[in-house]
């Protein structure tokens, strides 16, 4: 079997584990051995030179024990089922985790958005929400942004859900544009969430960030934020990868600069990345994207796609830890080898929880029509973020386990109270 039909496999296989540990019912390990609905569509796009072509999309709703679902939509050429339950999945465990009233949720649709001219992606994103509009709904299962879609697209699919059901309903989607009832803050709030546990890692371990070296690999939009975030708040951002490329340096990266210019380009590349007080074009150099997972730093940041570091590449990581922005960027297998060298790995469920949250800021906003500044937004998130986080860490401190280990057991936990709310077997049997 490939790695790529493993994914959801690969996940599941990390909750055996978990349940042998705990204390819950055996009904709540049954209800999340699978999703409860997969939904898949046949999307017909009318491409500019007046061809047809039908791209396939997912809608999968995994569990909804906490409330509707919620998760995001990715636009990528490897995308499949596998791929949109394995990531539902997690979205449990996230909102479960982060305390939030949602079950998890995903969407996908397999294209390669980057071939598409801007009229035919406003297509296939309105196309998308005509395939699953009825399976979606502020009360039901509310989509967001991920990999490569962005607020323009959001605001495409709140239009068009508009359009369908002929009502405003901002709480529909979330990752809107402000002007269509997105929430400050929203954009960074991955990056932000990210940068939230780092700190509150770094302050446990007594690290300073003047001395704390990065590498990011991944310069999205999650990927730029964190790093320009980190970098504002002192840590050394050593080495940026995106799709096409990476760059080091061994003194420091200003990422808004080179945001800018990759924007301009679509390049990546040794120019004038740096602080001219610190270093000079001759200083930045570039590598493969398989050298910057290798380089010796104190924390190497995933912010690409899953199964970045597998068995395959696990021995050449040299990095102190890890933090996991994307979702499944460590295998099980190589999580196992990690943690064995004393590599402590800040897992996704906690790291990229940033974005979700604010998303439930949004919903919230959208659903009673108060809306808040940017301020009052970043105040809220870090008011999630870091008891979450210091949550995790105690967690994992307490009972000997791995700061994934622990954040999987307290999102599980509060899944479980609600499936056993309910009624289980020992209930009934009664």
């Amino acid at each position: 079997m490939s790695q790529k039909k493993s994914l959801f496999s690969d996940a599941q296989s990390r909750m055996a584990d978990i349940f042998d540990r705990l204390d819950v019912h055996c009904d709540v390990r049954r209800q999340l051995e699978q999703p409860k609905c997969i939904h898949q569509a046949a999307i017909p796009v009318r491409m500019d030179d007046g061809s047809l072509r039908v791209f396939p999309g997912w809608r999968v709703q995994y569990d909804q024990s906490r409330g509707p679902g919620k998760g995001g939509v990715r636009f990528h050429p490897n995308v499949d089922a596998d791929e949109v339950t394995a990531l539902s999945f997690w979205m449990v465990l996230k909102c479960a985790l982060v305390n939030l009233p949602f079950g998890g949720a995903k969407g996908g649709v397999q294209v390669d958005p980057k071939l598409l001219s801007r009229m035919e992606l406003e297509r296939l994103s309105r196309g998308y929400i005509r395939a699953f509009y009825d399976v979606i709904g502020p009360d039901r299962d509310i989509p967001a942004p991920d990999v490569n879609t962005n607020e323009i697209v959001m605001g495409w699919m709140v239009d068009e859900y508009s359009e369908i059901t002929r009502e405003k309903v901002p709480a529909i989607i979330t990752g809107k544009p402000p002007e269509m009832g997105g929430s400050a803050g929203r954009t960074a709030a991955t990056g932000r969430g990210a940068l939230l546990v780092l700190e509150t890692w770094a302050r446990r371990k007594g690290k300073r960030p003047e001395d704390t070296t990065i590498a990011v690999q991944g310069f999205g939009n999650a990927g730029y934020y964190f790093a320009l975030l980190a970098h504002e708040a002192g840590y050394r951002i050593v080495a940026l990868s995106d799709s096409k490329g990476a760059i080091h340096t061994n003194k420091a990266l200003d990422p808004e600069p080179i945001w800018r210019h990759k924007n301009e380009t679509r390049e990546l590349k040794g120019m004038v990345y740096c602080e001219s007080s610190v270093c000079t074009e001759s200083d930045v150099g570039q590598i493969s994207q398989e050298a910057l997972l290798a380089l010796d730093v104190d924390v190497l940041v995933l912010a690409a796609l899953e199964n970045a570091i597998t068995t395959d590449n696990v021995g050449q990581v040299r990095a102190g830890a890890i933090l996991e922005i994307a979702n499944g960027p460590v295998s099980r297998e190589a999580d196992k080898t990690l943690a064995k060298r004393g590599i402590a790995v800040l897992p996704d469920v906690l790291v990229n929880a940033g974005g979700v949250t604010v998303s439930y800021f949004e919903w919230v906003q959208g659903r009673t029509g108060e809306y808040w500044d940017k301020a009052t937004v970043d105040e809220k998130l870090e008011s999630r973020m870091l008891p979450t986080a210091c949550a995790c860490f105690d967690r994992a401190d307490r009972d000997a386990t791995t700061v994934r280990e622990a954040a999987y057991a307290i999102a599980v936990e509060r899944i479980a109270k609600a499936i056993e709310s309910r009624g289980d077997s020992c209930y009934f049997k009664q």
